[in-house]
């Protein structure tokens, strides 16, 4: 099997120094992740929030730890989270994510749909039209997932 074509990696950086008026920016606006596996690295400065049960939960960074996050692979378990900044020192996080090569269509798997006698809830689309969509549309707090929905 050519690993090459059957996988697309992502690797990025995000470097948030300090803000004089944190309550006036964001880091990253709410979003979720695509892909399956997420793995996130930071330093020891909070940043990260999840949203949960209505309101914004900051994570407490561990030392020396990877934050997992499931991606929209998932269907409904993504999870929703931001990046804030804050005034005091510069945040890093570096983060990897996992998916199929960027031409590949992405839909329902037809034998699961089959084995359950459902239609599919969402639209295939390529992965790289999948990230586009989550890029360049404000998602209102929402999972990308209900931009493909039938």
């Amino acid at each position: 099997m050519d690993l090459e074509s059957n996988c697309h990696q992502f690797f990025v950086i995000n470097l948030y120094p300090p803000c004089p008026q944190p309550e006036l920016a964001m880091g990253l606006p709410p979003h979720s992740d695509h892909g399956l596996l997420i793995i996130l690295m930071q330093n020891d400065l909070q940043g990260l929030q999840v949203h949960h049960n209505g309101r914004w939960v900051s994570i407490n960074p561990l030392p020396d730890s990877f934050i997992v996050n499931i991606g929209d692979h998932m269907e409904y378990k993504s999870v929703l989270h931001r990046a804030v900044v804050n005034r005091k020192a510069t945040r890093l996080s570096i983060l990897t994510s996992h998916g199929p090569p960027p031409d590949k269509v992405v839909a329902p798997a037809p034998e699961l749909l089959h084995r359950e006698n459902r239609p599919p809830a969402y639209r295939g689309i390529t992965y790289k039209e999948y990230i586009e969509l989550q890029q360049t549309n404000s998602l209102d707090g929402k999972s990308c997932l209900t931009r493909v929905l039938i």
